[in-house]
């Protein structure tokens, strides 16, 4: 029998969202998962549609928003004693193809170097046009972005490669390895978390590795208001503070300072082109 995974997907407001994600993870081609659905304090009918309409989708009512981070970690403590050897975080915002599982899976059950996988995601907005086709971390210059993001798909993101960090998208882990790490970093404000778990990881000695053949569509930050919100671009900022401070030492510290201090009026006119372009 194929391993148990469980995927855990976090609602907040975003009833259609989730609806939409659940209907694309009923034509799975994979014989022993389990979903959960963590409803972060949801104002709006979320739990009750999502119970009429799937039924054998098991949901965990949280009182309140707790966030990103601690609300992924209230569902993984609900699972794990399920004994799942596997878990696949999910952004409810999201839909698969319906072989996304085994390719994430594979990896981890067959090589014990690799921590985790994640694969590759496409906008939503474009079938073909990639968001993440695996991510890159510059400790000296203070910069993390997805590969390949906003480009068409091409023969050069089907390569199955080690990457520095798995998006909080989409990925998969060993059980006994999210739990050792203790989960998500729940000081986070809903951005960086992701980033700090893959460099957790390789404290490890475990690598991340993605998977092409693994695929997924976002509708990116649809949450918080979409891709170039004012709070997801104040977010990210205060997250990317603190994945830094925590990740970098003090010569790498004083690099990241100055990098920003050259690199402020490139991110502005990076940030209208997008908007104009939008």
């Amino acid at each position: 029998m194929n391993p148990l995974v469980y995927i855990i997907i976090l609602n907040w407001d975003g009833r259609d969202l989730t609806l939409d994600c659940l209907k694309s993870l009923s034509k799975i081609n994979y014989d022993n998962y389990k979903i959960l659905v963590v409803d972060n304090g949801s104002s709006d009918d979320s739990v009750s549609t999502i119970q009429k309409k799937y039924p054998n989708v098991k949901i965990l009512q949280l009182e309140k928003n707790i966030g990103y981070a601690a609300g992924n970690n209230e569902g993984f403590e609900h699972v794990k004693n399920q004994n799942p050897e596997l878990v696949i975080i999910l952004n409810n915002d999201t839909t698969v193809d319906p072989n996304f599982i085994e390719p994430l899976i594979k990896p981890l059950t067959e090589n014990s170097v690799i921590g985790q996988t994640v694969p590759k995601i496409y906008y939503s907005s474009g079938q073909n046009k990639i968001w993440y086709a695996g991510g890159k971390v510059y400790k000296w210059l203070g910069l993390i972005y997805h590969k390949g993001i906003r480009q068409i798909d091409a023969e050069q993101f089907n390569i199955e490669e080690m990457t520095d960090y798995a998006t909080g998208c989409c990925f998969c882990m060993r059980t006994k390895d999210f739990n050792i790490l203790g989960g998500f970093d729940t000081s986070f404000p809903m951005y960086g978390e992701d980033v700090d778990l893959s460099l957790r990881v390789k404290t490890m000695d475990k690598r991340i590795l993605f998977i092409p053949k693994s695929k997924i569509w976002h509708k990116v930050s649809a949450s918080i208001g979409g891709e170039l919100s004012i709070l997801k671009i104040k977010r990210k900022f205060f997250g990317l503070i603190k994945l830094f401070k925590k990740h970098t030492n003090i010569f790498q510290k004083i690099m990241i300072g100055l990098s920003c201090i050259i690199s402020i009026p490139y991110q502005l006119i990076k940030l209208i082109y997008l908007i104009i372009k939008r």
